[in-house]
């Protein structure tokens, strides 16, 4: 089940490639219509994104599941993706009827666009599978031997040559099986959209519910890209900018939630903020309002409240569902780019239907949120931003060189050695860990998150807001660039020289009765050679490991402990290590020069 969830979590991730193209595509189209700027280039390049998606779906999906994120992963999902809809054409036969009174010198240009239209309906899915087909290939085979005198197409080159192989089955399935696949796609989308209201409703509420884990993505690829036909297009937001008059339905509803209900929210956190702290949350809350208003982008408010009050998160999934209801009962059809903000509100009204009646609806919406949220938050006491019984620095990413936030975020997940893979979607840093107690929580909400969501032992995804993707732009290449001595964290290391800490809010020593506990649970001052700070941890050399006592050193409620090596224990204890390695190493008499 967790290697399903981890696999189902990577293709979440994955899909957002793709779908951060589409701003750029809707921008160009609408721009470049008569009523705006009247550039029919600038339209056409618009319209050539919708229309090729399949191919961006194929590029992207195989991108972002890549181990290391290598284009030839993309080349591979290329290759699979024109092998399959060019082998399956061939199975296409256009009946007698098409090609009547049509002269036989335009007998192959007709032939070629009915196979086009028919196989057209397909292509998102098909770039899916093959995307799915071309990072798993790569993953497997791209470090792949081949004998010398075949060498030249070994590794990365063979990727997308067993690639082609591997879709040519799929294109002879799909060929052979077309008529029956057409068939099931249009009954689903005819039950999807003939399930009225009650079917947007629960699209709207795990919509919001699946956000927690990111297989939200998954959800919206299928109502947005695949549900619905429309002049050869499918999926609700290709058939609004098509201009289906019935298209927008499962889009509309999140306008009154992401422009109008969260920002409330935000203002009623502001306002039962203690009175003292409000000056200091006040621009956390401003911002990430203003994110959710004009751009759609939610995570950062919804992450303030996701955990600590899960039943208030529930209220927020149910009035979701609620907007779809309204505005579906209503006739509103509004689609967007990229999400419900502002921004495209504005940019999509003319071609929308009855996209004033959103703004009563906002308002509405603005006043039951804040509402609920405000009652909420007194009568349980909720610790939301601004109300914690001690004061936290607020969570606004530094406005620091890239390189040193990046090596900041690198210390606080753990160190360089704590990281297998780093990747990001819209608002999140995707990452692999090799050990989630290596992580220091306090430090990163210092460094600008919000939240963290742990799906599985070694998966671990950061909320900081739309700067994720860069953020992990910097770390990638930060961990490229870091010497050598410094990436492995959690490997025996024979020097007793402390590793130096990057990025971690100093911190006080624990107190001296506790690091008196911990030398006890070590088996006594006799039992520790040498004592050495790494990142957030203490790494500990001892004489005998049988002499540490396991239950002590649970009960004294550190952040964890792992043995790196059969004499050597690294215990975590956060932010404190570097003040608690020096009293310690002071308590076994260490030199000033080994603090």
């Amino acid at each position: 089940m967790k290697q399903i969830l981890t696999s189902l979590q990577k293709l979440g991730g994955a899909l957002m490639l793709p779908i951060a193209v589409l701003p750029a595509a809707a921008l160009l189209l609408r721009l470049g219509q008569p009523d705006l700027l009247n550039i029919p280039v600038m339209a056409a390049a618009g319209q050539a994104i919708f229309a090729n998606l399949g191919l961006l779906f194929a590029v992207g999906v195989a991108i972002g599941l890549a181990r290391d994120n290598h284009g030839a992963a993309g080349m591979a999902a290329v290759v699979g993706y024109l092998v399959i809809n060019k082998g399956a054409a061939v199975f296409v036969v256009a009946p007698a009827a098409v090609l009547a009174g049509v002269p036989a010198h335009a007998h192959a240009l007709v032939i070629e666009a009915f196979t086009r239209k028919q196989l057209a309906e397909l292509t998102v899915p098909v770039g899916i599978v093959s995307g799915l087909m071309g990072g798993a290939l790569y993953n497997r085979f791209h470090n792949f031997t081949l004998p010398s005198y075949l060498a030249f197409f070994g590794g990365r080159r063979f990727v997308p040559i067993i690639t082609g192989f591997a879709a040519l089955p799929l294109a002879i399935l799909l060929g052979m099986e077309l008529e029956h696949i057409q068939h099931g796609m249009d009954a689903l989308s005819r039950t999807v959209l003939a399930s009225g209201p009650w079917g947007l409703f629960v699209y709207g509420v795990l919509n919001r519910l699946l956000i927690v884990t990111g297989l939200h993505n998954i959800l919206n690829s299928f109502a947005w890209f695949i549900v619905g036909h429309y002049h050869g297009v499918t999926g609700d937001m290709n058939r609004f900018f098509a201009g289906d008059p019935h298209a927008g339905a499962f889009m509309a509803g999140f306008f009154p939630v992401m422009m109008f209900g969260l920002p409330a929210a935000c203002l009623a956190m502001y306002h039962t903020a203690r009175p003292e702290r409000r000056p200091a949350v006040a621009g956390l809350l401003l911002s990430i309002a203003l994110t959710s208003f004009l751009t759609g982008v939610t995570e950062p408010v919804e992450f303030t409240f996701m955990f600590l009050a899960p039943g208030l998160y529930l209220v927020h999934a149910l009035l979701t569902g609620l907007a779809f209801i309204i505005t579906n009962a209503l006739d509103v059809r509004l689609g967007f780019g990229f999400s419900a903000g502002l921004f495209d509100y504005i940019l999509n009204f003319k071609y929308a239907t009855h996209p004033l009646l959103l703004l009563p609806i906002g308002a509405v919406y603005f006043g039951l949120y804040y509402g609920i949220f405000r009652y909420s938050i007194v009568k349980f006491d909720l610790k939301t931003p601004g109300r914690e019984s001690e004061a936290q620095p607020a969570a606004v990413a530094p406005a620091a060189a890239g390189g040193e936030r990046a090596r900041a975020y690198i210390a606080a997940l753990g160190g360089p050695g704590n990281l297998e893979s780093v990747n990001a979607c819209t608002t999140r840093l995707r990452l692999t860990v090799h050990a989630q107690s290596a992580v220091n929580e306090a430090a990163l909400k210092a460094l600008g998150a919000v939240g963290m969501v742990r799906p599985t032992p070694t998966a671990l995804q950061v909320i900081i807001g739309p700067v994720a993707e860069q953020i992990a732009g910097e770390m990638r290449e930060a961990l490229q660039n870091m010497p050598s001595e410094a990436a492995p964290l959690v490997a025996p290391v024979a020097s007793s020289a402390p590793i130096p800490a990057i990025g971690i809010p100093a911190a006080p020593a624990l107190e001296p009765a506790q690091i008196q506990s911990l030398l006890a649970a070590l088996g006594g001052a006799g039992n520790v050679r040498d004592v050495a700070t790494a990142s957030s941890r203490l790494r500990i050399a001892l004489t005998d490991a049988g002499r540490v006592n396991a239950e002590a050193l649970q009960r004294l409620e550190l952040r964890g402990s792992a043995w790196v090596a059969p004499d050597c224990l690294h215990v975590i204890v956060g932010p404190a290590a570097p003040a608690t390695g020096a009293s310690l190493r002071a308590m076994l008499g260490a030199t000033p020069s080994r603090a």
